[in-house]
């Protein structure tokens, strides 16, 4: 099944940075794509590890909450930036790494990194270490809302 979803996938992805309708692109795409996805089952590179299908539908939703957030802390940080009183105040903080699996806590630290103001600066075991650049946007961290919108990869439903 992982098979034809990355087929289809890369398939999509080729057409859509293509554009091409004609007839003989299409059946060389096709063609371009069997062979990669051959090439790939050989080299053993697609497995549960690769891409994780299981949370493509789970993603999308957490796709717009991160992309409103991130939109939020750019706006945050021009407003520190261009204010005369500076309202910069560095922290670094520990946050509970609350999720079960290594692919979610990875997802929530990226996604930390991904938004202005922050970055991860160490995760491991159960904690992530977090430099914020203003004590407003370590409090928001620290109120978990990030960490639950977060998808749990733990259960796979394919």
């Amino acid at each position: 099944m992982r098979t034809i979803i990355a087929a289809g996938l890369i398939f999509l992805f080729w057409f859509m940075l293509s554009g091409h309708t004609e007839a003989l692109l299409i059946v060389l795409g096709i063609l371009s794509t069997i062979l990669s996805v051959y090439l790939s089952k050989r080299m053993s590179i697609i497995d549960h590890e690769s891409y994780p299908f299981h949370l493509s539908s789970r993603l999308l939703p957490y796709y717009f909450y991160l992309g409103k957030e991130i939109i939020k802390a750019n706006i945050d940080v021009i407003k520190k930036i261009l204010s005369p009183a500076n309202a910069i105040s560095p922290q670094i903080i520990t946050l509970p790494a609350s999720k079960t699996t290594d692919l979610s806590k990875v997802i929530y630290a990226n996604s930390i990194t991904l938004t202005p103001g922050t970055v991860t600066l160490d995760l491991s075991g159960n904690e992530i270490k977090v430099h914020a650049l203003s004590k407003e946007g370590a409090a928001d961290l620290q109120t978990g809302e990030m960490a639950k919108a977060v998808p749990d990869a733990g259960e796979e439903s394919s």
